[in-house]
C-alpha cells in the first residue's frame, strides 16, 4: 500500500518504527529519535535513512540537518519557503521553490540586466556588450567583423553599438551624409558644398568614385579623393645669386620650383618619388651653413622659410614610417602618417641636442581639412647659431643685459598648416651648450616678420631648467632655440662679497643673541623666549640662504631649499607677530599675561608649517627657479600673501597698545616703572617690524629682476636683521649689560686667596653679601 502513495511515503515509515517500538517491553523502550543499541539510548540519524533520490527526507531543493533526538529541513540556496523561511519541519506541508531575486529587488544588477535562474540569477550585459572573466561588461567592437558596412562606408566603434560613415565623396542613395543604418548601399555622389569636399578645387565622378580637381597655385599631392590645398612656389626663388656662390643649392632650388609648379598645375607627381631628393635637399642645407652664405638675418629669414618649404613639399612623397638622417651640419628625425583616418596620440622626435614632444592632432590639423597624410620634422643644424646669434631685438634687451645662444637651433615643420596659436604646446627640451649656475635661460624662436628677423620669446616659456638643459613649452611652431642671459660679472663679484660679509655678520649676531637668551636664566621670561625663536628662525633661514640660494643644478634639492626658507622667514614673521600680541596681553591684562607654551609654539611654527604645506600641494612647482632657490614668480604671493597679514595683525595690535600705553600714562596713580618697560619693548618691537618688512620689500625685487641696486639693499638690510636684533634686545637693555659685565668680570677677576680654617664662616657670609649687591650671573 505504502508503495502506491508516493506522497505517504514518510508517514508509511513512521507507522512501521512505531510498531516495532510496541512490540518491544517498556524496559528496552527509548525516548523518539533515539535507538536501543547495547541496552543504552543512541540518538537516531534520520538524515541517514535511505528515501529515495528525487524527494528525500525533506523533498525537492532541501536537505536534512540532524539534532540531537530530531531533525530539520533546510531550504538549499537560491530557495526558501512559501513563507520566506529557509528551514522547516519535515512533518509540516512546507516546500522550497525557488526564489526569484530580480523581481525581490530590481536594482540587484543597477543598469545591466537581471537574468534569473534556478537557483540563484546572474546579470547579464546590454545589447553591445559581452561579460568577461571578471563579469564585468566589455564593449563589443563589431568593426572587427568583415563587411559589417557596406562598400564605401567606414565603421566606427561606439559603446554598445557602432556607425557607418560614408567615406569621402559617397552618400546613401536615399540622401544625406549622416547615417546609422548599415544595410543601405552608398553611391558615389561630390558633397553638397563642394568647397567642404575639394577645398579650392571642383568636384567630379569617376569609374572609381569622386575625385578633386584642383585649381591653379592648388594641390592634393596626387591623391585626387583629398582636398586641395595651397602651394606657395615663390619661397624657391634664388633671390640670393646662388649660382655662383653655392651651385648645387641653386639647382635643387631650381628644380623644386618647377616640381612645385607642376604639382599646382595638376601634373602627375611622379617625379617626386625620387629617394635621393631629401638627401640633396640636406646636402644642400649643410653646403650654405658651410659657406657661411647666411652672414645676414635678412638671409636667415629666407633660409629657414625654404627649409620648411622643402619639407613640407616633400614630406607627402615619402613613405609612411620614420626616417633618421645625420650629416656634416644637419640632423633631421622625421615622422610621416598615411591613411584615410587622421592619427592620434603623441610623437616623440630627437636629435642628440634636442627632443620634441608633440601631438598627432597638432601634426594632421583640422579633421575636416585632413588631406590623407600627416608629417613631422625634427631638424637640427650643427652651426647655425653663430650666425643667428646677436639677433636679439625681439627680445628688448635691458641696458645691464646681454645674451648669447646656448643651445644649437632647430625647426620644427608640420602638414598642418595653421601653426600660429596651438591648442596644445609643444615640448622642446635642449641640452645646454655651455654649463653654468645661475644663469637665466630664455626660450625663444626666429621671428621673421620683426624687421629682417630676431630671436623672440613671444609664445615661448621655459618650464624646467638646470645647468644641464632647459625644457621649453611653444604654443607655435618655427625654428627655436634657447638664450643664456649674461651679466656684469665685476658686479655680480662685489654683490656676493657684500653678500657673505653682510649675512656672516648677520649670523654672528643672531647666534649671540640665541646664546644669550638660552642660557642666562635671570632675564629668561616669555618675551625672552619669543625673541630666542625669532632669532633660531632668522639664523637657520640666514645660513640656508647663504649656503643653498644659488645651487639650482638639482632642482629637487633646489625645491627643498626654496621650502625651508619659505618656512623659516614665516615662521620669522609669526614671531614677531606673537610679540606684538604678548606686548598687547601685557597692557590690556592684569593676570595671566603670558603665552603657554604650547600656544606660542602653535603659533610660531605650526602656522607657518601649514602655509607651506597647503602651498606644495596646490603648486609644488612653484619651489625653485632658474636662477634661485626661491618661490617662483607667479607663486611668491604664498609668502607675501601670508606676510602681509602678519604685519597688518601686528600693526593692529601695536596701535592699541600705544592707545592703552597713553591712557595709562595719563592715569591718577601710573606705574610709570611698568609703563615705561612696555615702551620701550613696544618701540623696539616696532622697529624690528620694520626692518625686517623692509628687508622683504627688496627681496621681492632681487629675485624677479636683476636690477644691482635692489640687490645690495637687500642685502645691507638682511644684513641689519641680526646686528639690530643684538643691539636692541641685547646691548639697549641694562639687565643684559650687566649679565655681559659680570660674566667678563668671571673671566678677568683676580685669584682668590686661601682663607684659614677659622676665617671661612665670615668670608662666606661677605660672599654672599657681595653676590646679592652686583646681580652675579646665572649662567
Amino acid at each position: 500500500m505504502c508503495s502506491n502513495m508516493e506522497m505517504k511515503i514518510v508517514a508509511c515509515y513512521g507507522a512501521l518504527y512505531l510498531s516495532a517500538m510496541l512490540a518491544l517491553p517498556d524496559s528496552q523502550k527509548c525516548s523518539k529519535g533515539f535507538n536501543l543499541k547495547k541496552g543504552k539510548c543512541i540518538d537516531q540519524d534520520e538524515c541517514e535513512e535511505n528515501y529515495p533520490e528525487d524527494m528525500g527526507l525533506c523533498g525537492k531543493n532541501a536537505y536534512c540537518v540532524n539534532t540531537i533526538g530530531n531533525f530539520y529541513c533546510m531550504c538549499e540556496k537560491g530557495f526558501q519557503t512559501s513563507e520566506g523561511s529557509t528551514n522547516f519541519t519535515a512533518e509540516s506541508s512546507l516546500t522550497c521553490k525557488d526564489i526569484y531575486e530580480c523581481l525581490e529587488d530590481k536594482e540587484i544588477c543597477g543598469s545591466r540586466p537581471c537574468i534569473n535562474t534556478s537557483p540563484m540569477y546572474y546579470c547579464g550585459c546590454n545589447e553591445g556588450f559581452v561579460v568577461n572573466v571578471n563579469s564585468d561588461c566589455d564593449d563589443v567592437n563589431e568593426c572587427l567583423e568583415e563587411n559589417i558596412c557596406w562598400p564605401n562606408a567606414t565603421c566606427t566603434n561606439t559603446a554598445g553599438s557602432y556607425d557607418c560613415v560614408s567615406n569621402a565623396g559617397f552618400a546613401i542613395k536615399s540622401g544625406g551624409n549622416n547615417f546609422t543604418l548599415p544595410q543601405e548601399p552608398r553611391a558615389a555622389v561630390c558633397s553638397i558644398d563642394e568647397t567642404n569636399h575639394c577645398g579650392n578645387g571642383t568636384c567630379h565622378i569617376g569609374t572609381s568614385g569622386p575625385y578633386c580637381a584642383c585649381q591653379d597655385g592648388f594641390t592634393n599631392y596626387g591623391n585626387k579623393a583629398t582636398r586641395c590645398t595651397a602651394l606657395d612656389c615663390d619661397a624657391f626663388k634664388d633671390t640670393w645669386d646662388l649660382k655662383e656662390n653655392v651651385a648645387i643649392a641653386h639647382n635643387l632650388l631650381t628644380q623644386l620650383k618647377r616640381k612645385c609648379e607642376d604639382l599646382t598645375k595638376g601634373e602627375d607627381p611622379e617625379d617626386f618619388d625620387d629617394p635621393d631628393l631629401l638627401w640633396r635637399l640636406l646636402l644642400v642645407i649643410d653646403q650654405l651653413l658651410l659657406t657661411g652664405a647666411l652672414n645676414e638675418n635678412r638671409k636667415v629669414s629666407k633660409f629657414l622659410d625654404l627649409v620648411e618649404s622643402a619639407l613640407n613639399l616633400i614630406g607627402p612623397f615619402i613613405d609612411a614610417g620614420r626616417i633618421r638622417r645625420s650629416y656634416a651640419h644637419t640632423e633631421l628625425d622625421l615622422l610621416n602618417h598615411k591613411g584615410a583616418m587622421p592619427p592620434q596620440g603623441v610623437a616623440i622626435l630627437s636629435t642628440k641636442p634636442v627632443t620634441l614632444n608633440i601631438t598627432l592632432e597638432t601634426v594632421s590639423g583640422d579633421p575636416s581639412l585632413y588631406p590623407g597624410f600627416a608629417s613631422v620634422s625634427l631638424l637640427s643644424y650643427a652651426n647655425l647659431e653663430t650666425f643667428t646669434d646677436g639677433f636679439f631685438s625681439g627680445i628688448n634687451p635691458q641696458a645691464n643685459e646681454s645674451f648669447v645662444i646656448n643651445s644649437k637651433v632647430v625647426t620644427v615643420s608640420v602638414t598642418n598648416t595653421n601653426t600660429s596659436h596651438l591648442e596644445e604646446p609643444v615640448i622642446l627640451t635642449f641640452s645646454h651648450l655651455t654649463r653654468g649656475n645661475g644663469r637665466l635661460h630664455l626660450c625663444v624662436f626666429w621671428n621673421a616678420s620683426n624687421g629682417n628677423g630676431s630671436w623672440s620669446a613671444d609664445g615661448c616659456t621655459a618650464v624646467e631648467s638646470n645647468s644641464e638643459f632647459t625644457v621649453c613649452s611653444c604654443n607655435h611652431l618655427s625654428t627655436f632655440a634657447v638664450l643664456m642671459a649674461l651679466y656684469d660679472v665685476e658686479a655680480t663679484f662685489e654683490l656676493q662679497v657684500a653678500t657673505w660679509v653682510g649675512l656672516s655678520l648677520s649670523l654672528i649676531c643672531l647666534l649671540i643673541c640665541i646664546l644669550t637668551f638660552s642660557l642666562i636664566r635671570s632675564i629668561q621670561s616669555p618675551r625672552t623666549t619669543i625673541h630666542l625663536h625669532l632669532c633660531i628662525s632668522l639664523f637657520v633661514a640666514a645660513l640656508i640662504f647663504l649656503v643653498g640660494i644659488s645651487r639650482t643644478e638639482n632642482q629637487n634639492a633646489c625645491a627643498v631649499i626654496a621650502g625651508l626658507l619659505h618656512y623659516f622667514f614665516l615662521a620669522a614673521f609669526c614671531w614677531m607677530c606673537l610679540e606684538g600680541v604678548q606686548l598687547f596681553r601685557m597692557v590690556i591684562l592684569v593676570f595671566n599675561t603670558n603665552f603657554r607654551t604650547l600656544y606660542m609654539m602653535t603659533g610660531g611654527y605650526g602656522v607657518p608649517a601649514a602655509i607651506v604645506a597647503i602651498s606644495a600641494l596646490i603648486n609644488p612647482k612653484g619651489y625653485g627657479t632658474q636662477r634661485y632657490c626661491w618661490l617662483n614668480v607667479d607663486f611668491i604671493w604664498s609668502f607675501l600673501g601670508p606676510v602681509c597679514v602678519i604685519i597688518a595683525i601686528n600693526i593692529f595690535f601695536f596701535l592699541i597698545t600705544a592707545w592703552k600705553l597713553a591712557q595709562k600714562f595719563s592715569s591718577l596713580n601710573p606705574d610709570l616703572n611698568t609703563l615705561q618697560k612696555i615702551k620701550a619693548f613696544t618701540v623696539t618691537a616696532v622697529a624690528q617690524l620694520c626692518v625686517l618688512g623692509i628687508t622683504w620689500i627688496f627681496g621681492c625685487f632681487q629675485f624677479e629682476k636683476n636690477t644691482m641696486v635692489m640687490s645690495y639693499l637687500f642685502t645691507i638690510f638682511a644684513s641689519l636683521q641680526g646686528l639690530m636684533l643684538f643691539v636692541m634686545h641685547c646691548l639697549f637693555s641694562k639687565q643684559v649689560r650687566d649679565e655681559y659685565g659680570n660674566l667678563l668680570s668671571r673671566f678677568n677677576a683676580p685669584p682668590k686667596k686661601s682663607y684659614s680654617e677659622f676665617s671661612s664662616f665670615p668670608s662666606k657670609q661677605h660672599a654672599s653679601k657681595s653676590s646679592q649687591d652686583t646681580g652675579e650671573s646665572h649662567i
